[in-house]
């Protein structure tokens, strides 16, 4: 008997209560084991992608955490196809009245406008040039970015501004843009970093569904590389007792392909995500989401998330102290963060929406 949920291609199909709506609508699992049952060929369709306009009128995001290391960021997208259980963007959902599960994955938010609106943004008098981050809370380029080129269109803007732009990204998608990174890049404008949770192809690909391969993401950064775009490596999220364990050779092979820097997040779950991973856990790792979850919580003061400025991303207490320093020494040891790119404004130019280049 086939079975009636096809998660494939998914990090999870689970659809759980949007904290902030009244109501909520819950599958019945039952009905779906009766057909099922009576019907040994049915099989429940998997979810589709279905993109959904966004008619947002700016399209620059800033920041006042005190934690993370940009002012202003530019999200092109809401929701993400790669997939990842683990993701922390997967609350933000809830305030478009979608849920964290599975709507994270397939309703997602495309900013069509998103060039136009930058390029307008930058021509201000009153716009001080500084880096931009992109990718900021999903990924700017997840799959849908082949067909809608968002991201790339927001890029060409930035390159006739010459304005810095740093990219994270889990897709190799990014290659498709080379030569205007390149060009950015000449000006020191441009860096990207490859997020790799875990060296494993069958791993990654239940972490990370639609994302591209671990191969894919180093070959990536090889070529990022030889096209003189700084790179890097971010290893996010680490989680202890699945993928902790790979982090020296994560950066040692991150380092060969051509990375400058490595840096790591440690896994968050706030709200719905921690019983959306919990989930993962039973389906992917059974045997191990005790020994995951006790772990995590030895990083996050016996809890599973913390939202606290300063040890949200790292962690808290002797066992993430421990970690930092064992990813610093795992970074020195592969050659990385002995010198990294600093994105420059000094190439800044303004020019008016649609003014053609003169020289």
């Amino acid at each position: 008997m086939k079975n009636h949920v096809n998660d494939r291609g998914r990090g999870t199909v689970t659809t759980p209560a949007n904290r902030f709506e009244a109501t909520h609508v819950e599958d019945d699992a039952g009905a779906w084991e009766e057909i099922a049952r009576t019907d040994p060929d049915y099989e429940k369709a998997r979810p589709a992608t279905i993109p959904v306009s966004d008619d947002t009128r700016s399209i620059l995001t800033q920041n006042r955490s005190p934690d993370i290391g940009f002012e202003t960021s530019l999200n092109p997208y809401r929701g993400c196809e790669h997939g990842c259980s683990y993701c922390y963007a997967r609350p933000y959902h809830e305030y478009l009245g979608y849920n964290a599960g599975i709507d994270f994955e397939t309703r997602i938010v495309a900013k069509e406008r998103a060039p136009e609106l930058l390029e307008w943004e930058l021509a201000r008098k009153s716009w001080t040039p500084r880096p931009l981050a992109c990718s900021g809370v999903t990924d700017c380029y997840q799959p849908m970015e082949r067909e809608l080129r968002i991201t790339r269109g927001c890029l060409e803007v930035l390159r006739e501004f010459r304005h810095p732009v740093g990219i994270v990204t889990k897709n190799a998608l990014v290659l498709r843009d080379l030569e205007i990174l390149a060009g950015l890049a000449s000006h020191r404008c441009a860096k990207v970093v490859l997020s790799i949770t875990s060296l494993d192809p069958e791993l990654a690909g239940k972490l990370e569904p639609r994302a591209s391969r671990p191969q894919a993401r180093l070959e990536a950064l090889r070529t990022l590389a030889e096209a003189g775009i700084p790179c890097g490596v971010s290893v996010a999220p680490v989680i202890p007792g699945l993928n902790d364990h790979e982090i020296p050779a994560i950066l040692t092979a991150a380092a060969e392909h051509g990375a400058e820097t490595a840096s790591y997040t440690v896994l968050r779950l706030p709200h719905a995500v921690k019983d959306i991973f919990a989930d993962w856990l039973d389906r992917h790792a059974p045997g191990e989401k005790d020994k995951i979850l006790g772990r995590l919580r030895t990083l996050r003061g016996g809890r599973l998330g913390s939202g606290a400025f300063g040890e949200r991303l790292t962690g808290s207490g002797p066992d993430a102290e421990r970690l930092r320093q064992w990813f610093a020494i795992a970074a020195r040891r592969s050659g990385l963060n002995r010198r990294s790119t600093t994105l420059s404004t000094a190439a800044f130019r303004r020019r008016l929406p649609g003014q053609p280049e003169l020289f």
